[in-house]
């Protein structure tokens, strides 16, 4: 589904690869690069990430642009982008779909392409190689993540500021010609969000039809 491919294609890059400390046939600079990325992340305990979204399909022409929003705490997050509210409490995930005024439930794990970043982080580091790529702007660093196998993108390319050390931007190129590109407009550390943030409360939804797919 589009809106499980726009989640798991944010999650990526700002919460998995950015924490990645061992990887498959690992370039050294690279991995140097993304265990200073890891440590600097890990230290928030919250994040509020806004975010631009393109998506581009040359052969099919198709072009796209979206914002969004991520906030995000341990394994609880709340995402809002392009007409989609995926709200999850680190056991369930409720998916509010504006078009068609539906809230899907479903719990976390149930679906192996669902990933959380619990399970990022323990199956990216056995299952991508790496390597430095040259990036297009002074001050950047550009890496290369390719998967062994299983997943349905071919590439991701992950930019983050050398100085910062935070995520810039990342290109995932799949199986099918589709390029998703994403660039961080702001980066907030350590904001302070309200506990409610990540609980589905049927009120905010009243007409909502609640699909329960658990």
């Amino acid at each position: 589904m589009k809106k499980l491919f726009l989640f798991i294609a944010f999650l990526i890059p700002l919460v998995a690869i950015s924490q990645m400390v061992v990887l498959a046939q690992k370039d050294s600079k690279a991995t140097a690069l993304l265990d200073q990325v890891s440590k600097k992340t890990k230290s928030f305990k919250t994040l509020k990430v806004e975010f631009s979204y393109n998506m581009e399909n040359k052969q099919a022409k198709i072009k796209e642009s979206k914002k969004g929003t991520l906030l995000l705490q341990g394994d609880k997050y709340k995402l809002d982008i392009a007409g989609q509210i995926v709200i999850c409490d680190g056991k369930t995930v409720w998916t509010y779909i504006k078009d068609a005024n539906e809230v899907h439930i479903n719990e976390v794990g149930t679906d192996e392409d669902a990933f959380t970043p619990s399970r990022l982080l323990s199956s990216y580091n056995q299952n991508y190689k790496s390597k430095m790529v040259k990036a297009k702007n002074e001050g950047e660093a550009s890496v290369e993540l390719i998967p062994l196998k299983g997943k349905n993108y071919t590439k991701v390319i992950l930019t983050v500021d050398k100085e910062q050390l935070q995520v810039k931007r990342f290109i995932i190129y799949d199986k099918v010609g589709n390029v998703f590109s994403y660039v961080i407009t702001k980066f907030s550390p350590n904001p302070s969000l309200n506990v409610n943030e990540f609980t589905f409360n049927k009120a905010d939804y009243p007409d909502a039809e609640i699909i329960d797919m658990r």
